[in-house]
Parts: C-alpha cells; sequence; structure tokens
C-alpha cells in the first residue's frame, strides 16, 4: 500500500500497518472477529476516525472482510509482506466460499491472444479451459486459459499432462493445478489489467447485462523463462477483491 516516508504518513497509514502487524503475530488470528469498533480503538490508543480510516484500508485490501450482523473478521489467508505469490483466482477470492464452474474443457487452436504469449505453432491443438468462480453462490469471476501442448509440457514436467486430464473432472482451474505441483515447477506469472464490458456471450454466463462494466486481468504464467500458460479473468463490478501486494 502506497504511503509517504516517515512523520509525513498518514496516521491511519501508520495504524494500518500495526493492525497487519498483530495479525501476523497472532494477536487476531485469521478467521476470528476484531473487537468492536471503540474496544479497538482503546487497545490500540488511537482516536476511532483514525481507526474507522484505517479499517476501510484494510476491508480494501482483504484483510479483514465485513459482514452484516457478523462484524469485522481477519481474512483466512492474509496478504504477507511482498510480492503477492502466485495463486489461482478461486483461493484469492476465498477458497471456503469459493465454487468452480466448469464451462468448456477442450482443445482448440490458438487465438491470436495465445499466439502473441505462448510459443505455439497456429495450427497446434492446445488445451482451452472456461470456468466460473462462483463466491457465495453469486458469479464472481470468468476464467478462460490455454497452455502449452502436451509434447511441450512433458519437458517441464512428465506427468503434468495426465495431471491435467484428471483435474478436467475436477471443480478447479488449470492455473490451481499448476500451482499445486510446487515445487515441482518454478512458476512465476505477469499480469496485465484493463477495463472493458462483459458482452453479450459472458453476461449470459454472469447473469448479467452485456454493458456491465468489467475488470480484466490478462495474466501469463512462465516456468523459469518459458511460457507455460495464459489466462483471463474477468470479474464484473460487484465482484470481491482480489488481494494484492506490491514492494520496493
Amino acid at each position: 500500500m502506497p504511503g509517504s516516508r516517515g512523520s509525513q504518513r498518514r496516521p491511519s497509514v501508520e495504524l494500518y500497518e500495526r493492525i497487519v502487524e498483530a495479525v501476523r503475530q497472532g494477536h487476531y488470528p485469521p478467521g476470528s472477529a476484531l473487537p468492536s469498533e471503540p474496544e479497538l480503538a482503546g487497545e490500540l490508543g488511537v482516536s476511532r476516525p483514525a481507526l474507522r480510516e484505517a479499517l476501510i484500508l484494510l476491508q480494501e485490501d482483504g484483510v479483514i472482510t465485513v459482514r452484516r450482523g457478523v462484524g469485522r473478521t481477519v481474512s483466512t489467508g492474509t496478504p504477507h509482506r511482498g510480492f503477492e505469490r502466485l495463486g489461482s483466482v478461486e483461493k484469492l477470492l476465498g477458497a471456503e466460499a469459493t465454487g468452480v464452474r466448469a464451462l468448456a474443457r477442450s482443445t482448440e487452436e490458438p487465438t491470436d491472444l495465445v499466439l502473441q504469449h505462448l510459443p505455439v505453432p497456429a495450427a497446434s491443438e492446445i488445451r482451452f479451459w472456461e470456468s466460473i468462480v462462483d463466491v457465495e453462490g453469486s458469479p464472481a469471476c470468468l476464467v478462460q486459459e490455454w497452455i502449452l501442448p502436451d509434447e511441450t509440457l512433458v519437458e517441464l514436467d512428465p506427468d503434468l499432462p495426465e495431471a491435467l486430464r484428471v483435474a478436467s473432472e475436477e471443480p478447479r482451474t488449470m492455473l490451481d493445478v499448476l500451482t499445486s505441483r510446487s515445487p515441482g515447477l518454478s512458476l512465476r506469472g505477469s499480469s496485465g489489467i484493463t477495463a472493458t464490458v462483459l458482452g453479450g456471450q459472458r453476461g449470459v454466463a454472469f447473469q448479467r447485462p452485456a454493458d456491465t462494466p468489467v475488470v480484466l486481468i490478462t495474466q501469463v504464467v512462465r516456468e523459469d523463462s518459458t511460457p507455460l500458460m495464459i489466462g483471463k479473468y474477468m470479474l464484473p463490478s460487484g465482484a470481491p477483491a482480489v488481494p494484492l501486494l506490491q514492494t520496493r
């Protein structure tokens, strides 16, 4: 989270970091309810306006969740310091409240987008998975994924094609299969973020109007220096926040 250095930082930013550190040290364990606002302000020795601003930032960053009738709860899997660990979107959105529905599990010729990022011949057949990730019973993210052909995958991991074949019958995304094979694969990802609209076909999947605003994340996953997989993640307005931390 950006902030100025030293004494120029806002009190709410310093308070944000104090609460995150208390979570990491187990004072407020993941899954536990935070004290009420007056109690928490008293514990921390701060004013309620500063605390309220810090709590808003913590909610925006996914450190805490707020639910009517429940209050503020420390999120499970609280993000750690530094660059966000590469992980599947279903885990980033909260595995305990998430389901994955397969819309397509097939092979197809690579699209122009795939050819831009993966070293595959234009006439090749590659795996394509399309999934909907549900959070608390509502569609939250449309996922489209493409991966290198099997003959290339076996050079990176001899068992990977079979693992993908088996997982195609399971409620998982392709990236979840890849990240579960660590440390066998040395994975890293890079992403681009743009804004668009759902469109007619994707709107049907979400049961939302075609002109619904969408955040589109395009991600390339590499094994060392080899581009391995490309994914597109479409999150419509109202979808849960995806946690992302950066450092310098």
